[in-house]
């Protein structure tokens, strides 16, 4: 983590992850393009609370699945996304062509990687889940086929392989839950980068407001015309029996996963919570 000397307020606890293991500042311009932010409204009304502001930012194009299968990469930078929490590396490959990965934790400029139905175990190489023995972490993982990654993309996540059982591989995911995927999707090899970013302190307002975030007011200090929390002289209790939205809609303790989703049927055990 890198720390900074408290000369003012918003100094004092002000951290961000290390950046040292970075090699360019500047994006590959044939991969970006401005993608123009909706600021959390529809037509001009809010439709999303606390949104809105930030700084401008450009989108990288990035590779998630197997576009460039069986061609040889060589990776020739660790580069900063504004759009996700992990690093991601521009790739030269050998048709001529670049692109940008989601770039694994120990994964280095120089190197060289390759998307394969089976190949070296090796951090950043991309192969089929049956072809990756039991104790493997991986990310980027596909849940169906040709689909590209859909799991475990954010900074500092990997899921672990923990048996392989026919056509079907377990894995256990960064949140506990053990999950069968089917073995013939693709994932990529090796924990993600910037494992520190859960760490970081925002040390002041100001950085929430150039990220896109809004203030947010708390139910309590709202009218009650405003929030079933509203009202009230001083400092009063919640005043509802459930913990209750701005709409009044039940929050606390009620399941939102639809019963019948189609990939319940792939849960083999459910993420540990914490007993309160």
């Amino acid at each position: 983590m890198k720390q900074y000397r408290p000369t003012s307020p918003a100094r004092r606890h002000y951290t961000i992850s290390d950046h040292s293991a970075l090699t360019a500042s500047e994006p590959f311009k044939k991969l970006v393009f401005f993608n123009k932010r909706r600021v959390g409204r529809s037509k001009g009304r809010i439709t999303s609370r606390h949104r809105g502001g930030g700084n401008k930012k450009l989108y990288r194009e990035i590779f998630f699945g197997q576009e460039k299968k069986g061609i040889l990469g060589k990776v020739k930078t660790i580069e900063y996304d504004p759009y996700r929490s992990a690093f991601i590396s521009l790739v030269s490959y050998q048709d001529g062509s670049w692109g940008y990965i989601l770039a694994p934790l120990n994964l280095k400029t120089g190197e060289e990687i390759i998307c394969e139905e089976k190949t070296a175990l090796k951090d950043g190489n991309r192969l089929m889940l049956k072809n990756i023995p039991v104790g493997y972490f991986v990310h980027n993982i596909e849940v169906k086929t040709g689909m590209g990654g859909k799991l475990t993309k954010s900074a500092g996540a990997a899921a672990q392989i923990i048996a392989q059982d026919g056509e079907y591989t377990f894995l256990k995911m960064p949140s506990s839950e053990v999950r069968k995927i089917k073995n013939i999707c693709y994932a990529s090899l090796g924990q993600l980068s910037n494992v520190e970013h859960r760490m970081e302190s925002t040390g002041k307002a100001g950085r929430n407001r150039h990220i896109g975030k809004r203030p947010k007011v708390r139910g309590t200090a709202m009218n009650p015309v405003d929030h079933p929390y509203g009202g009230g002289e001083g400092r009063t209790k919640r005043g509802t029996k459930r913990p209750k939205n701005i709409f009044g809609k039940v929050t606390g303790g009620k399941k939102t996963r639809k019963k019948a989703k189609y990939s319940n049927k792939f849960i083999v055990q459910r993420r540990k919570t914490a007993k309160h």
